[in-house]
């Protein structure tokens, strides 16, 4: 028996409930179990428990073994002389506030089936892709859906810290906060850190004093880069060098070492050089790009902002100085999606809920729910196993599931493993 299975059981009044009494056999009406803790301090807070013939209000203590009490120090902790009701498997000790006066106590060892333990120890043992990979498809629609919603709020919360600690280093700086977590989304995971520290070396509002000349704002960025320090040939290299050396004296500017950028294992179309002409082109196109999409309603307007494409010279060259054939470079549906979903959404996110504007927070959701899910190994097993993987609404809640839940085993902690545990 576990403690952790314990807190499930007291939590969800998984037990024998009639004729429940204490230790001392006075009669237990449970009215509330109360708020769980993960934190430190009492494990339940805020319980309403009827105890005889008086309604205690207070918290709850749960344990395997009533000794854990000492063995854990309560008695030496003041903070738990509000303890109302202790909660344990075996009762193998009488427990005492500090001032001497005993805690009641409810024993739970003959009153929790055989069945739904077992069902835990399965979940908690199981070596499949999820613990509960060969019940799922019998869990209803409803607790998959809800589920979802629960999770894919969680995952947005947690990418909302980053970005809240980003906003605070930028002085609540929105279009510079956004503009470097846009940055590193370009670089997707491969180049994601170079890529922001491409965007911390040279600030937004630099970029916006040259917004009229593409090639200034491609000289900044590829000099800042550390792609421009090389002798070329090229006519059109020699001026962005020549505009670089300019513009790097007059900002006092120090690039970054062009030996973090990956190409090893990349498509062409993915190389740094690639997304950075990309990124320049979006930069060019959309002054005052996170008010662009602040304002953007539709999936359509989102869009039309980020489909860019990249500068003449590009169009035929996958590297500096290295002609190739002709081939348009368009910022795909997959590299658009992947930054409505990784940038925009979580921005917008955080946006409404620092505002306080629900409007944002909806708004988001609404672009998750009509973005395509993501294609990776995770999202094909979910598929695999007949969950919907059509939107990222869907997929952002199934990473936040296999990640943080599955991996875990947090079974007790996910609506899907509560209900097999208790209908299996």
């Amino acid at each position: 028996m576990t403690e952790e299975f314990l807190h499930h059981i007291w939590k969800f009044k998984l037990f024998n409930q009639p004729g429940l009494t204490t230790i001392d056999n006075r009669p237990i009406e449970i009215i509330k179990v109360g708020q769980h803790n993960s934190d430190a301090g009492p494990d339940f807070f805020n319980a309403r428990i009827k105890v005889g013939d008086t309604v205690w209000a207070g918290n709850v203590e749960v344990h395997t073994n009533a000794s854990d009490w000492h063995k854990h120090n309560h008695q030496n902790d003041k903070a738990y002389d509000n303890i109302i009701l202790h909660v344990v498997y075996n009762s193998d000790k009488t427990i005492c506030r500090t001032s001497g006066e005993t805690i009641p106590a409810v024993e739970l060892k003959n009153r929790i089936t055989d069945t739904i333990y077992q069902n835990y120890l399965n979940l908690k043992s199981n070596k499949d892709w999820i613990p509960c990979e060969k019940q799922i498809g019998t869990t209803p629609k409803v607790i998959i859906n809800s589920t979802i919603d629960k999770l894919l709020l969680e995952r947005l919360e947690r990418k909302s810290y980053a970005i809240i600690k980003s906003l605070g280093l930028n002085n609540n700086n929105w279009e510079e906060t956004f503009y470097q977590l846009l940055a590193r989304n370009f670089g997707f995971k491969t180049n994601a850190e170079p890529f922001e520290l491409l965007a911390k070396s040279i600030p937004s509002l630099i970029i916006a004093k040259h917004k009229s000349s593409l090639l200034q704002i491609e000289a900044l960025l590829f000099g800042q880069a550390g792609f421009l320090n090389e002798h070329y040939e090229d006519a059109y290299l020699k001026s962005l060098q020549n505009e670089y050396v300019f513009l790097k004296q007059k900002y006092k500017l120090i690039s970054i070492d062009k030996h973090l950028w990956k190409f090893l294992r990349l498509r062409p179309v993915n190389f740094p050089t690639i997304r950075i002409a990309q990124f320049a082109n979006l930069v060019y196109n959309s002054t005052h790009l996170f008010s662009k999409i602040i304002e953007a309603e539709t999936f359509e307007d989102l869009n039309k902002l980020m489909n860019v494409d990249v500068s003449e010279y590009w169009k035929t060259h996958f590297m500096l100085d290295k002609e190739s054939v002709l081939k348009t470079k368009h910022f795909g549906n997959d590299g658009i999606n992947n930054i409505i979903i990784n940038t925009v959404v979580p921005f917008l996110f955080v946006y409404g809920k620092q505002k306080d504007n629900e409007k944002f927070v909806e708004r988001a959701l609404k672009f998750l729910e009509q973005t395509k899910g993501e294609n990776n190994s995770i999202i094909n097993k979910w598929k695999s196993l007949g969950l919907s993987v059509e939107t990222a609404y869907s997929t952002q809640a199934l990473l936040q599931l296999k990640n943080e839940y599955c991996d875990n085993k947090k079974c007790l902690s996910c609506s899907v493993g509560n209900y097999l545990l208790k209908n299996s």
